[in-house]
C-alpha cells in the first residue's frame, strides 16, 4: 500500500486491516540504535513526541522480561505504556506487546522491530499489529503519527550525539574501526 503520509521522515503505511507500519532512516550503525531503543538512559534522551518527557522507563531487556515507560507531558498529564518482549535478535530485531494505562485484556498490540543497517545507515521499519482493524483505525485517528516523528527526530539528533562525544558526554577521538560509539555503550552498561 501506498503511504498515508510521512510525518517528518516517519513514513506511515498500512500494510493490512489490523497493521500499521512506520519507517525511518537513521545516520548510525543497527547496533547503536538498537541500544538507544532499549537502553533507559538514552531512551529519556528521545522518547516521546515534543512536550512529553519519560519520568519513569524501566526495561528488562529478556524474553519474558517486562518494560514500562511513565510520560508526563502538557498540564501534568501522564501516559502509561507496559508490555512484555517476546523476541530479541540484538542490533536486529525486536517483538514486545504494547499496551496502555490499564487497557482490557485483549486490546494490547504487537510491535516489531526491525534493524536493517546497511553501509553504516540503519533503517528502522515498525509494525504495530492491533487486535482488531477498528483497533487500528482508533489509533491512526491519535496524533501518534506526528508524537513518534518527534521522538525519531529526537533519537537522530542524539545517535549524532552519541558518535561524536560517546554516552559518557567526552569528545570522541575519531576512529574508524570504532565509529559506531557501541565501546562506550559497552563501558557504560557495564559501570551503569
Amino acid at each position: 500500500m501506498p503511504p498515508t503520509s510521512g510525518a517528518g521522515s516517519v513514513v506511515v503505511t498500512t500494510p493490512s486491516d489490523r497493521e500499521i507500519r512506520m519507517t525511518r532512516d537513521f545516520d548510525a550503525p543497527a547496533r547503536l540504535v538498537f541500544a538507544a531503543w532499549t537502553t533507559p538512559e538514552l531512551l529519556l534522551c528521545w522518547f516521546g513526541a515534543r512536550g512529553w518527557r519519560l519520568v519513569e522507563c524501566e526495561v528488562d531487556l529478556r524474553v519474558g522480561g517486562a518494560w514500562r515507560f511513565v510520560s508526563r507531558g502538557p498540564g501534568g498529564a501522564e501516559m502509561t505504556q507496559h508490555g512484555v518482549y517476546r523476541e530479541i535478535v540484538a542490533g536486529r530485531r525486536l517483538v514486545q506487546t504494547e499496551s496502555y494505562g490499564d487497557a482490557p485484556a485483549g486490546a494490547e498490540t504487537l510491535v516489531t522491530t526491525e534493524f536493517v543497517e546497511d553501509q553504516g545507515r540503519t533503517t528502522v521499519v515498525t509494525t504495530v499489529t492491533a487486535p482488531s482493524r477498528e483497533a487500528r483505525d482508533a489509533v491512526l485517528r491519535t496524533p501518534m503519527e506526528r508524537g513518534v516523528g518527534e521522538g525519531h527526530d529526537r533519537l537522530a539528533r542524539v545517535l549524532t550525539e552519541i558518535r561524536a562525544y560517546g554516552v559518557d558526554g567526552r569528545r570522541r577521538a575519531a576512529d574508524p574501526t570504532d565509529a559506531s560509539g557501541t565501546t562506550e555503550l559497552r563501558r557504560e552498561r557495564r559501570n551503569g
